[in-house]
């Protein structure tokens, strides 16, 4: 045993010790050029689906606005008619949809939609509910509602 030592007790002793070097910090940054690239685009691609999600949003503005418009009059065939011609005029060239009437109105609504639920009794309310005092007609709210939410705009149709 070393005489300097002598007579120390264990926690003397331990108190002695070297401390344990600690190691150097690891760095957070990428050490190598292709994880800076890999970053790189990843943080493109997440712009770029922002800004995509973002001009779908406000593509789609108006489908909101006339779907909580629509909630509003109830089953109102005058003002769903109208709710219908200003979302149309919206989505479609103005020249394409503003002189339409009667059956043309009627068959322009169905062809720009995957459903045909104005072809009938409620496409033919829709006609004549500015002529009628009793305007009241089952279910075309729901028409209208599915329309504008499911129709193609013009520049989808390509």
């Amino acid at each position: 045993m070393n005489p300097e030592f002598e007579g120390l007790n264990l926690v003397e002793l331990l108190d002695l010790l070297e401390p344990v070097p600690q190691p150097d910090p690891i760095s957070m940054t990428p050490q190598t050029a292709g994880w800076i690239w890999l970053g790189l685009i990843v943080v493109v691609l997440l712009f770029l689906a922002i800004r995509k999600a973002v001009n779908f949003r406000r593509a789609n503005a108006y489908r909101r606005a006339a779907v909580s418009e629509l909630a509003g009059v109830g089953d109102d065939a005058a003002e769903i008619a109208a709710i219908l011609r200003r979302t149309a005029l919206v989505a479609f060239p103005r020249e394409a949809v503003a002189g339409l009437h009667g059956e043309d109105w009627l068959a322009f609504l169905n062809s720009s939609y995957p459903g045909k639920g104005f072809a009938g009794d409620a496409g033919t309310a829709l006609i004549l509910a500015p002529y009628r005092e009793d305007r009241e007609v089952p279910n075309l709210n729901e028409t209208a509602r599915d329309w504008i939410r499911r129709h193609k705009p013009f520049e989808d149709r390509a």
